[in-house]
């Protein structure tokens, strides 16, 4: 099949298909004479399984580490729950994060409880007001 065929199978775009190809998460399809690039079921496969790991939040690394482990079928699966085990700590750790935000959000949005001048507006004033802190090191696969 074609790449738009392959894009239309999976769900994704084109841009979508080379991309991964790019970055090495898809291997290079075989290419005809006029140099098409022709597609099969396991091309069809490893883009379905690289989507649904998007899905799931999962970062490129975290994608080529289950690809080469689901490419050694005899080994174990130990190494398979220590990518999961890594990615819910991310995720653990992001929830924290968006409960901070969240927070901080909260406070703000107290500080304007009745219709009034912009100028006026606890909200403005507030922010304003923030001081800004350095960004925190985040300890997440999100950088």
């Amino acid at each position: 099949m074609k790449i738009g065929e392959l894009a239309q199978v999976a769900q994704c775009t084109v841009e979508t298909v080379r991309y991964y190809e790019k970055e090495g998460l898809l291997p290079a399809p075989a290419r005809t004479p006029g140099n098409f690039r022709v597609y099969g079921p396991a091309h069809v496969e490893r883009l379905r399984f690289i989507r649904n790991c998007r899905a799931l939040d999962m970062s490129h690394g975290e994608i080529h580490a289950l690809l080469r482990l689901a490419d050694q079928p005899a080994e174990g699966c130990g190494a398979i729950s220590e990518v999961f085990d890594q990615h819910i700590a991310h995720v653990d750790e992001r929830l924290r994060e968006l409960t901070q935000l969240k927070q901080q959000l909260g406070a703000l949005r107290e500080r304007c409880q009745s219709e009034q001048a912009v100028n006026a507006c606890g909200i403005l004033q507030g922010l304003a007001a923030m001081e800004t802190e350095p960004k925190p090191e985040r300890h997440t696969h999100l950088g």
